[in-house]
Parts: structure tokens; sequence; C-alpha cells
């Protein structure tokens, strides 16, 4: 298996518990690697939103995944850096 492709993932613009599981299941089985989360459909972003990307953090992690998130808007960020975890998007 080709290890050297970018894995990209799509967060969809309401995330519930169901899509998130399958994402982190996808991390699961993919070998370890690179990994971008498009989460460019989040217009109106919420807790649940940032419940998503911690759990698909913490998924990627496990796996030894590197993983960075793309298409963040402003008010994902402004939500992220209201709960703490502005860290989360990377640089």
């Amino acid at each position: 298996m080709d290890t050297s492709r970018t894995l990209v993932v799509t967060l969809p613009a309401r995330p519930g518990r169901d899509e998130v599981a399958v994402l982190c299941a996808e991390l699961g089985a993919a070998p370890p690697g690179e990994v971008v989360c498009e989460v460019g459909a989040l217009t109106h972003p919420d807790l649940a939103a940032v419940d998503a990307l911690a759990r698909l953090k913490l998924a990627a992690g496990r796996r030894g995944h590197r993983i960075r998130f793309h298409g963040a808007g402003p008010e994902l960020r402004a939500l992220l850096l209201l709960t703490g975890l502005d860290g989360t998007l990377g640089g």
C-alpha cells in the first residue's frame, strides 16, 4: 500500500456522531501518513463541530497521522479560540 499519498476526508456541514465515527474509522484503517480534513462546509460551526474536530485529531494522533484542517472560516476559528482549542487547526 502506498503510504506517500495524502488521505483527504471531508467534514459535513452538520457533523453528527455517526458521520464522525465513520471518518475516525477511516483514519484508523489507513496507514500512518498525512491527512487533510476539509472543514469548509462548516459555514455555521457550533460545539458539535468543535467536538468533531477534537475527535478527528485524537483518532489521527492515535494512528500516527499528521492531520491538518483546511478551509476553516472565521466563525470556526473564533469558536476554537473561544474554547481554547485554537491550536487544533495548526499554523
